[in-house]
């Protein structure tokens, strides 16, 4: 039996009736490590000495009837932006080399309270700035299906890592299409939940008003477990919403649109045979499906590249030498912080603190920053008439399949176009999800994704399901698992 292709609720059944414990189940994602860590670089650090021994602990609870959840004992890697306590959370940056949490992110301390265990942190862009993984300081992340390309990023890391099954699942962070987009170039399930519904206590803040964590899984139902355990409202964090979840159908009462401007320009034809593909699925399963147009959507790039620059070179601003991280010594105060910024930042993150310093400064701010701003409202406006429509609207989640590694490093614009489809969804706060679909000429895998209305993450994930189901993509990558 392949115990790590399964999915959560089946190794939980397993570890109940003793046919499995969950000791062996870490032993054997470890072994996945060992065999594909040197070749792919998903993770930065491994636990596992420390989390064998609490794997241990949970054989105990399993023999005695006292588990405390679906996910205990369950092996789940984490992005390294996240802190977890007494951990290095590095951030793929030099910046935070030598940084050691001191506490827990909620969505760790919400975890270790179903007794989950955490394979390790993995590898990201540079403070989860990029698409690719290729903006690490502690070098690139490779794909599973084929180690010329990228794995997506940010998180490329925690999708590498489970598309490897050197872990059951993994948590990402969702900026601009984090999680969703290395998702659909690994071959796996990412769910970015309505905005405020998982704190972001504990993630290290890139663009606060679009972060958003996340799982990335191997099946619809993986995520949604995850995400039962980690969402709802935290006093410490000033963003978190009550997560007061709204109803909508899943059945074939429920209405589908196809985002017109994602079917367009700048979408390769296998992308968009892919959405054609669950179209003729949900039309001969009975849905109603209908073409929307939300024309904003085609500046969703130019919004998202002022908005989170800017919001970027404000939260980057703390890391200064003088608190915490890196310190490169000068002259002068001012001299320290330049040097210090100079040595730890990487080439992408200047590049966008750069232009987010820009968009807010005095005689910019009005011109850029804020009509930035009336725009996003504007999309949010848009989506909220074509909820008015429809109960769900589908789209490519990449405009592409993964590329090749360099491919896209000296052209910043036409990687940024990686995000085209995924970005909408960040700068409206909607819960948006990424399900693997189909395997191009390169036999590398695509996704579609599936976008609600906000607090709909619930019957988003139902209608998902309905449509993993139906496709039934059950490709794995070659030479892993």
């Amino acid at each position: 039996m392949d115990i790590e292709n399964l999915p959560i609720r089946k190794i939980n059944s397993l570890f109940s009736n003793k046919e499995l414990k969950p000791s062996e189940l870490y032993s054997k994602i470890f072994d996945n490590a060992a065999n594909s860590e040197a070749s792919l670089h998903a993770h930065l650090t491994l636990f596992e000495e420390e989390n064998l021994k609490k794997a241990k602990e949970s054989d105990g609870r399993y023999d005695n009837g006292t588990s405390k959840s679906l996910l205990d004992g369950i092996p789940i890697a984490i992005k390294d932006n996240i802190n977890i306590k007494n951990y290095a959370t590095t951030c793929s940056s030099k910046m935070l080399s030598n940084y050691t949490s001191p506490y827990d992110a909620t969505v760790i301390k919400k975890l270790k309270e179903s007794e989950a265990l955490f394979t390790g942190k993995t590898n990201l862009d540079e403070f989860a700035m990029g698409s690719s993984t290729e903006n690490s300081a502690f070098g690139l992340t490779k794909n599973p299906w084929d180690t010329d390309f990228v794995p997506g990023g940010s998180s490329g890391g925690s999708a590498a890592s489970v598309g490897a099954r050197s872990s059951v699942a993994a948590l990402g962070s969702d900026t601009g299409g984090s999680i969703r987009q290395p998702a659909s170039f690994c071959g796996l399930v990412g769910f970015k939940p309505t905005y405020g519904t998982v704190s972001r206590y504990g993630l290290i803040a890139f663009a606060s008003s679009l972060d958003q964590i996340g799982p990335i899984t191997k099946t619809v139902d993986d995520s949604r477990i995850i995400y039962s355990a980690i969402s709802g409202e935290d006093p410490r964090d000033a963003t978190s919403i009550v997560n007061n979840q709204v109803d909508i159908p899943s059945d074939k009462t429920a209405k589908i649109g196809v985002i017109k401007e994602l079917m367009e320009d700048g979408i390769s034809d296998e992308a968009r045979n892919e959405v054609n593909k669950v179209i003729e699925i949900l039309k001969s399963s009975g849905y109603q499906v209908k073409e929307i147009s939300i024309p904003i959507i085609k500046l969703a790039i130019s919004i998202y590249y002022l908005i989170a620059p800017a919001e970027c070179s404000a939260n980057l601003a703390r890391f200064d030498g003088v608190r915490y991280g890196l310190r490169v010594d000068g002259k002068t105060s001012y001299e320290m912080m330049e040097n210090t910024r100079a040595e730890g930042f990487g080439k992408e993150v200047k590049r966008r603190i750069l232009l987010g310093t820009y968009a807010l400064s005095a005689g910019y701010y009005d011109e850029y920053y804020g009509k930035a701003l009336q725009a996003r409202k504007e999309m949010i406006d848009e989506f909220t008439k074509a909820f008015d429509e429809v109960d769900y609207l589908i789209s490519p989640t990449t405009p592409t399949q993964a590329f090749k590694a360099g491919e896209k490093t000296s052209n910043p614009l036409e990687m940024y176009m990686s995000d085209l489809c995924t970005i909408p969804a960040n700068l409206a706060g909607l819960p948006a999800i990424s399900i693997p679909t189909g395997i191009t000429n390169e036999n590398l895998p695509l996704g579609v994704q599936v976008m609600s209305r906000a607090l709909s993450d619930h019957s988003l994930l139902n209608f998902s399901e309905i449509i993993e189901k139906e496709i039934q993509f059950n490709q794995q990558p070659k030479g892993w698992v």
